[in-house]
């Protein structure tokens, strides 16, 4: 009989309830609470009502609203345990069973509970030190095997197992970054970009990267794990040599020769797995490299997008790239700043309170806001607006030239040729972005297979071609 075949029905109400965060949070605290105890028997019902009442007592909860639960039962803070930890029983996320020891009811997780509740730990948790844990995981476990007198393969089977959790981690955190990359090429405005920014640095994919990146996990432990599977392979390979030659000399059909036989089976599976675990770690090693990769194409897609939006604009026009360009490229500069220099002036007077300043009480109550009008200063030298902007780097002049450099018989290609330098693959993105955002009917886009130059650059074939209206 499996875990599922063992739910009662009502297990689920629990995730249809409007206290379903309070819940989580119930049962995470018991449950770990259940380990810490001094009691081994288990926790008694009254302990569980106390540990749910330290619990509700930190969420802070406001009770001048009236409260009230699945059934209709009114919710105090003096009832709230008893009522929670009934609903736990009901609906199988907690069994209650009759201890003749402590002659009390005695509260336990079934195993399918279990599954459930350290998936709310994880929930609730900020912290997952786990892509820490399996690349420490793998050397701890070749190592161990290295040591093992008896090679016990089940050591590998758990090398093995945790090297595909890694390579699964990596693909996710992949996976995350594209959407990231689709995030932005969507932003048509500085805001935009720098939430997805934000977004990207502070996610938790990006923490594990982090954690990755550091000098005491992936990179001091790649080379450590690559040299113990090599002695770990040798050494078995050296062991079933030595176990060959003495099965000539053994008779057939005899507890010795069965040994010897099945000690060379144990040996060849060994080898086996320590092949596999070797092959999962190159995949770990390209898709970290990948990621990096993913990671340094990000950043500079997002310099090319700030670049382009300060020179074309964006497509919601900004205000502020609005008065910069009217500043920098308008003939009456100056009346601008005339005219917001005058809508400025007025403000109240301050008072400069440093360290040193000493506290004195205030007489006659809170004085009246009285504005008070700035003295004009001199006008000093002035200053240049363009060197507190980004400039960008190509201008529309230069991506049309781009263009006819790469058009033949109308048609723009990119090929192998196109793309000389890291300046060329900026302008080509550029112009599939353009053209991607203002295709209609009469032009036709098509991307092709993808192309690696000698430089290493890489990007998909691309061919754009203006129908006939």
């Amino acid at each position: 009989m499996n875990l599922k075949s063992r739910m009662p029905r009502d297990f689920y109400r629990l995730f249809g309830s409007k206290y379903l965060d309070y819940y989580m949070v119930f049962l995470v605290a018991v449950y770990e609470e259940s380990s810490r105890s001094y009691s081994t028997l288990g926790l008694t019902e009254q302990e569980v009502k106390s540990i749910i009442n330290e619990s509700l007592a930190g969420l802070k909860l406001d009770w001048s609203e009236a409260r009230v639960d699945e059934d209709g039962v009114m919710l105090s803070q003096s009832n709230m345990a008893s009522i929670c930890l009934a609903h736990f029983e009901q609906w199988g996320w907690l069994l209650s069973d009759y201890d003749e020891t402590l002659n009390c009811n005695v509260v336990s997780f079934p195993e399918y509970s279990q599954l459930y509740i350290e998936l709310f730990q994880k929930l609730l948790s900020e912290e997952d030190g786990r892509e820490r844990e399996n690349i420490l995981a793998i050397y701890s476990y070749l190592y161990t095997y290295n040591a093992d007198k008896e090679k016990n393969n089940d050591i590998l089977r758990s090398a093995l197992k945790t090297s595909r959790r890694l390579v699964q981690l990596l693909a996710n955190m992949q996976e995350g970054m594209r959407g990231y990359f689709d995030e932005l090429s969507k932003q048509r405005e500085f805001r935009g970009i720098q939430e997805v920014l934000v977004h990207e640095i502070n996610n938790s994919d990006s923490r594990k990267y982090a954690i990755l990146t550091t000098t005491d996990s992936f990179y001091r432990y790649k080379e450590a794990v690559k040299e113990l599977t090599t002695d770990n392979l040798a050494a078995n390979e050296l062991r079933r040599q030595e176990l060959e030659e003495e099965r000539k000399v053994l008779t057939p059909n005899t507890v010795p020769f069965y040994r010897n036989e099945r000690a060379i089976e144990i040996c060849e599976e060994a080898i086996e797995i320590i092949c596999q675990i070797d092959r999962e770690f190159e995949n770990i090693e390209r898709r970290y490299n990948k990621l990096i990769e993913q990671k340094t194409i990000f950043a500079s897609r997002a310099a090319a997008r700030i670049r382009y939006i300060l020179q074309e604009g964006s497509q919601e026009e900004d205000q502020t790239v609005a008065l910069i360009n009217l500043l920098n490229r308008g003939g009456s500069r100056q009346n601008v700043l005339e005219e917001l220099t005058a809508h400025m002036r007025t403000t109240a007077q301050f008072r400069v309170i440093t360290e040193q300043s000493l506290y004195s009480r205030r007489e006659g109550g809170s004085q009246p806001f009285t504005p008070v009008a700035v003295e004009e200063q001199g006008v000093g030298p002035q200053e240049d607006m363009e060197s507190f902007v980004l400039k960008p780097l190509y201008t529309k002049q230069q991506i049309r030239e781009f263009m006819q450099d790469n058009m033949t018989d109308g048609v723009f290609r990119a090929t192998a040729d196109s793309v000389q330098s890291v300046e060329d693959l900026e302008k080509l993105f550029l112009v599939w972005q353009d053209m991607t955002e203002h295709a209609g009917e009469v032009t036709d886009v098509r991307l092709g297979e993808e192309i690696e130059t000698e430089g290493g650059l890489r990007f998909s074939s691309l061919q754009i071609k203006e129908n006939a209206k």
